[in-house]
């Protein structure tokens, strides 16, 4: 039912949010070299003028388009737009994350526009810009084309009179030395700030062409802003539905408040930019003395749906974060702020500095927060009065324990097909960002979420013969799988005091942990010269209950901190601890 353009790296962006869905969907670029594995959708290659692709989407049942060509693809754009106006179908634009532009570039909006007065030009602007760019090499410019080092684009540069002497390549890794560097408005993506930065280090004049300006209606920057759009305008795709953290609504609600203060406008939607800098449109409302944001959690089963997260904005001599009502405050150590303090996580004060540069007062409330934390395991962990404001990513993923093991051997079947020698396993967030750290040399589709489901996701590895599996874990996760507990889940386990003091004793560690809420706060805890120690205990009992799963793999397990080490040091690549 959905049509994506790409042969970009939002192309493959969109790909894997569509993989999640388990339907099928089309995936068309232009040449057919860029290197993706599909498990639902079906590739398209070739150009399509605007006639077959009329045909296509009509022939195939297409009711979606998700538009995530290069933003330098104007006529294929102007075909989409065209092609979907005529079948009144939408289609969603996947756009790049640009930067703000620096008045130190020499900005232009075509080639003709190319200053004169440099004797060597680089230009990294594509094999189908060679051309356009002839007439500067008759002005006398010794001109250099950076470009991919495959034997179609060769080609193409010889086609349009560039000389092998003329040519370098990505894959080289070195700049040549030029005067000045031609660049496109090409977006984070695209490694446009890295080009540019290279480029002042050499002391290279940069020269940018702009970006084409197209309207779009439906436009997104983000993985987690497709899924959302799909969802409201295709909403049978995914089986289930994402929702907003408390961090995001709480960030709504005072983008929207401060908007008010600030401006007198009361906009019915709000933008508001993820921690993973994307930005998303999110439905506020307002009142006599604050704005507010209904929480919504998609499919996910949280007692926190549909309560109203507000914010009160008042001028302040510096940017400041309250507790209001309903809002729990921390009664132990062990949390990311002092005890006292309003239980707003750092995600979530991040989010909002973030988006609120004014000098204000936040007053995040709850008023349905104190009976809702009732039926949460708040206070267990020694928060009272309310409900946390939390999230990571600032989006909940639905939760639905068929559908969420289903996609772990999904994404095991495409970490096997992409012929990685080696499978990463995290749980998501954090952890990933962590073990992608330490394996650069593996394929995005190594990595493999397992949420809670460790015991599920190692089988799977053994049905699928996966021979070298890195299971990475934190701290709480950790003790309860080194208790035996295969399914993480806060539903199912929590932490054992006595087994981890238990496993505290076999490391030599004397400490009295009875206070402790958090698992995490053993880092604080451990004296330096007992972390590594205590963490091979920790990885011994978590191997006892992992390796039988891996019968004739090799499994090493890699116990990470909050900061992204590993108290026990990581083995060359195919050791085991």
């Amino acid at each position: 039912m959905i049509l994506v353009f790409g042969g970009t790296t939002e192309g493959r962006q969109a790909a894997e949010v569509l993989e999640e869905a388990g339907s099928t969907y089309y995936y068309s670029t232009k040449t057919g070299e860029q290197l993706l594995t599909l498990h639902h959708g079906t590739r398209v290659d070739g150009a399509m003028d605007a006639e077959a692709m009329t045909a296509f989407i009509s022939g195939h049942g297409i009711r979606l388009i998700v538009d995530a060509a290069h933003p330098f693809a104007s006529q294929l754009h102007q075909t989409i737009a065209s092609a979907a106006s005529t079948l009144t179908i939408p289609v969603v634009r996947y756009e790049r994350i640009y930067p703000p532009r620096d008045p130190d570039i020499t900005w232009i909006d075509d080639y003709g526009q190319v200053p004169t007065d440099i004797r060597t030009l680089l230009a990294t602007t594509g094999v189908q810009s060679i051309g356009r760019l002839k007439w500067i090499e008759a002005k006398g410019v010794k001109v250099a084309y950076r470009i991919l080092n495959r034997e179609s684009s060769v080609a193409l540069a010889h086609q349009q009179g560039a000389s092998d002497e003329q040519l370098c390549f990505y894959e080289d890794g070195l700049l040549p030395n030029a005067d000045a560097i031609l660049l496109k408005e090409s977006g984070l993506s695209g490694g446009f700030l890295e080009k540019v930065a290279e480029a002042h280090k050499r002391g290279m004049r940069v020269i940018a062409i702009r970006r084409p300006q197209f309207h779009f209606k439906h436009t997104v920057n983000g993985q987690h802003g497709l899924r959302r759009e799909i969802e409201r305008l295709l909403p049978e795709f995914f089986p289930l539905h994402s929702g907003l953290t408390t961090g995001t609504c709480a960030t709504a609600a005072a983008i929207a408040a401060t908007t008010r203060l600030t401006t007198g406008n009361t906009p019915q939607e709000v933008p508001v930019i993820l921690p993973d800098g994307e930005t998303i449109s999110v439905a506020v409302g307002y009142a006599d003395d604050y704005a507010y944001c209904i929480k919504e959690a998609g499919d996910d089963p949280d007692v926190t749906d549909g309560i109203e997260v507000r914010a009160k904005v008042e001028p302040a001599p510096q940017f400041e974060i309250c507790g209001g009502d309903g809002v729990g405050r921390f009664t132990l150590p062990g949390f990311d702020y002092p005890v006292g303090e309003p239980a707003i996580n750092k995600a979530p004060r991040q989010m909002m500095r973030q988006n609120i540069r004014q000098r204000v007062r936040i007053t995040i409330s709850v008023p349905q927060g104190e009976a809702v934390a009732r039926k949460t395991f708040n206070p267990r962990l020694g928060i009272s009065g309310g409900i946390s404001i939390i999230g990571v990513s600032g989006i909940v993923k639905p939760f639905s324990e068929a559908a969420f093991i289903e996609s772990i051997r999904k994404c095991m079947q495409v970490a096997k097909a992409s012929g990685a020698e080696r499978v990463v396993m995290n749980s998501g967030g954090k952890s990933e960002r962590f073990v992608k750290a330490m394996y650069p040399e593996l394929p995005q589709q190594a990595f493999v979420e397992y949420g809670n489901y460790i015991g599920e996701a190692l089988k799977m590895a053994n049905e699928l013969d996966i021979r070298h599996v890195t299971l990475g874990v934190m701290l709480g996760k950790a003790v309860k799988l080194a208790a035996g507990h295969l399914d993480t889940h806060s539903r199912k386990t929590v932490m054992d005091k006595v087994f981890i003091q238990q496993m505290l004793h076999e490391s030599g560690i004397s400490i009295d942990i009875s206070d402790m809420t958090l698992a995490r706060e053993l880092w604080e805890r451990i004296a330096e010269d007992g972390r590594a120690p205590f963490a091979r205990t920790v990885i011994r009992h978590c191997r006892e209950h992992c390796a039988p799963l891996l019968p004739h793999g090799e499994l090493l397990i890699l116990l990470i901190d909050d900061n992204g080490r590993c108290p026990s040091p990581r083995p060359p690549l195919g050791g085991s601890i």
